[in-house]
């Protein structure tokens, strides 16, 4: 099992940090990938559990994932739920107030489909999510 886990503090409210990240296409830097909308939440809000999500990286074929629960402005969860190169996914991010800025607790869970697969993804997840963050902070 492979586990990304980054702490990043921000200068802007919870509220903000939760409204940019919580949309979809705001995750492109994140994942170093192309991201295409496929569906807003089944509870009726755009961005809540239910919500869905084509990622495709490089020349790798797509793959799906679906918010399974989110709590605004302090929790969004979710996983693959259609093809890619990983299996025992879930990403969890964990927002919660600091000071008057912010701090995102982010946990990414997963096992790669075939040997080598799972530490290459982890490198790259850790690398482009940790200076997406660092940069949307220094914009506060």
């Amino acid at each position: 099992m492979q586990r990304v886990h980054v702490i990043q503090y921000f200068p802007q409210p919870v509220e903000e940090v939760f409204a940019h990240l919580s949309e979809q296409e705001n995750l492109e830097p994140l994942f170093g990938c192309k991201i295409k909308r496929l569906s807003d939440g089944s509870d009726g809000t755009r961005n809540g559990a239910g919500a869905s999500r084509e990622l495709k990286v490089g020349p790798l074929p797509g793959f799906v994932e679906t918010n399974i629960e989110v709590v605004p402005n302090e929790l969004i969860r979710y996983r693959i739920t259609r093809g890619g190169v990983l299996k025992n996914h879930e990403g969890v991010m964990r927002f919660s107030p600091n000071g008057t800025g912010s701090r995102l607790e982010y946990t990414i869970d997963f096992d790669g489909k075939a040997p080598g697969v799972g530490p290459a993804v982890k490198a790259m997840l850790n690398r482009n999510i940790s200076a997406a963050l660092r940069k949307y902070a220094a914009q506060g």
